[in-house]
């Protein structure tokens, strides 16, 4: 491989010069994008493996400062969602259809969300999926229902929030509490040695760019086709109810899929988790198959 993958340092303006230098590696057009997945399927073509991830490294900054309100090393943070990169650049086909910037995304969420998970010593208290999804998605729930100010929630926005997210309304108090505060642009971060500042420090720049139109618009266009190769093992209820309950924007209730399937309410619930059961397992088995040899798009020295 020509290049390794640029990195972030401590020091003064690491993570600065490490979003400027990923801005310089070109956005990729559709078909040129097509050729080089292509080149690595039939070929295992390293350099155009390269170019596939040095082309999507800003997609993952973006994805990852939207995890920043957790309170980890932003830097962690990029460097799992770059691995969760490479293994989607490992795993895409481009036979069907999609661009690699919405496949990419399942991949890179995933890779982040397992690190958070780990790193968080507040999960260990609750771990059910309902909780990690309540854990995800709570301030997203707030922001659309304009409940922003900071403190306990209203008996009402707690009571819509956790109808929307299927949990309790005990679960909704508990974890606004412990993430109360995080979310803070001003809160003081250190995130690497010898690097200290505020949340807003760490922004990437917000001016729309064509590399962000385009990263947006494919995402809009095809957010389903990014699941495909996970999805696979799933029958056609157990995907209905999976995207019903967990893609979802406006999730179905249990009683909802219930009458639509004509089965019990509890039957829907154990195929839900049945479900995602099976399409972390599948997400985990490629990730274990293929960790070593994703390793060595970052690793391979220059030629």
């Amino acid at each position: 491989m020509a290049q390794t993958l640029p990195s972030i340092v401590s020091g003064e303006g690491g993570l600065s010069r490490y979003l400027e230098e990923i801005r310089r590696f070109p956005m990729l057009q559709p078909q040129e994008e097509y050729m080089l997945a292509k080149r690595y399927q039939e070929h295992d073509d390293t350099n155009a493996a390269h170019k596939l991830v040095t082309s999507h490294l800003r997609l993952v900054a973006k994805i990852a400062m939207g995890y920043r309100g957790y309170g980890l090393p932003i830097g962690e943070v990029i460097s799992e969602g770059n691995v969760g990169l490479m293994q989607a650049v490992k795993k895409f086909e481009p036979e069907r259809g999609f661009r690699l910037a919405t496949y990419a995304m399942w991949w890179i969420k995933a890779s982040i969300q397992e690190y958070i998970l780990r790193s968080w010593s507040l999960v260990k208290m609750g771990t059910t999926a309902n909780q990690k999804r309540l854990f995800f998605n709570l301030r997203k729930v707030k922001g659309k229902i304009q409940a922003l100010d900071d403190g306990d929630l209203r008996p009402e926005q707690i009571a819509e929030i956790a109808t929307r997210l299927n949990v309790s309304e005990e679960e909704v108090v508990s974890m606004n509490r412990r993430l109360s505060g995080d979310a803070s642009l001003n809160a003081p971060i250190r995130a690497t040695e010898g690097e200290s500042g505020e949340w807003q420090d760490w922004l990437v720049d917000d001016h729309d760019s064509q590399e962000e139109m385009l990263i947006e618009q494919d995402e809009l266009e095809n957010r389903r086709g990014m699941l495909a190769g996970a999805m696979s093992v799933l029958n056609d209820r157990e995907r209905r109810i999976f995207e019903a309950r967990r893609l979802s924007e406006d999730p179905m209730t249990l009683e909802e899929l219930s009458g639509e399937f004509d089965i019990s309410r509890e039957r829907v619930r154990q195929i839900e988790v049945r479900a995602f059961e099976k399409v972390q397992d599948a997400v985990k088995a490629a990730a274990k198959r293929q960790a070593q040899a994703l390793r060595t798009i970052e690793a391979q020295p220059a030629a």
